[in-house]
């Protein structure tokens, strides 16, 4: 797939771990983990929106394209 999930990296920057993200977030730990891990095929604006607010970010700093 070309886009790439970056949250591991945006979650190391800011010193969150994935159980006071999920927390903050409002979803479970295995969800977030498998975004963290990039094993997710979508993703709600509304997640994308809490995850942006919760580690005070823009979506591109989560979201990569990489062409393939």
């Amino acid at each position: 797939m070309a886009i790439i999930l970056r949250l591991d990296r945006v979650m190391a920057d800011r010193k969150m771990s994935l159980n006071e993200l999920a927390e903050k977030v409002g979803i479970t730990n295995v969800n977030l983990s498998k975004m963290k891990t990039g094993k997710i095929s979508a993703i709600r604006f509304s997640t994308l929106d809490a995850i942006c607010k919760a580690l005070d970010c823009q979506p591109g700093d989560i979201l990569e394209y990489k062409p393939e």
